[in-house]
């Protein structure tokens, strides 16, 4: 029997995980895509504590004129803008199971771009 999008996208993201862990030096940026929005979160999971987030629902993103994956590169430029100023540069990038492509990739350049090193 085949698997379903969801269940293979979840193995695909234990594999990720086996691999990817965020540490107090080096945070891991999870993102979270659903079908209209997109979510990044800066985790340390030694402590299990969220360190900066930012969301296409935030209202000065969700403002933003411009396709999704325009506003998913803002949400990069947002998350790494809250990532500095909390004094982290390096992090470890969780694509969450997602494919490295569309959205998921505009992100990653939009927070590459704001300065973040991964």
């Amino acid at each position: 029997m085949a698997l379903t999008k969801n269940e293979r996208r979840l193995r695909i993201k234990s594999r990720i995980r086996k691999v990817v862990y965020g540490t107090e030096a080096r945070p891991r940026l999870a993102v979270y895509r659903s079908n209209k929005e997109i979510y990044a979160q800066v985790v340390d999971d030694v402590t299990g504590k969220t360190l900066a987030a930012a969301s296409s629902r935030d209202k000065d993103i969700s403002s933003a004129k411009g396709n999704k994956s325009e506003l998913a590169t803002l949400v990069g430029k947002s998350v790494a803008e809250k990532a500095i100023k909390a004094g982290i540069s390096t992090i470890a990038f969780d694509r969450g199971g997602y494919l490295y492509h569309g959205r998921v990739k505009s992100l990653a350049e939009g927070a590459r771009e704001a300065g973040l090193k991964f």
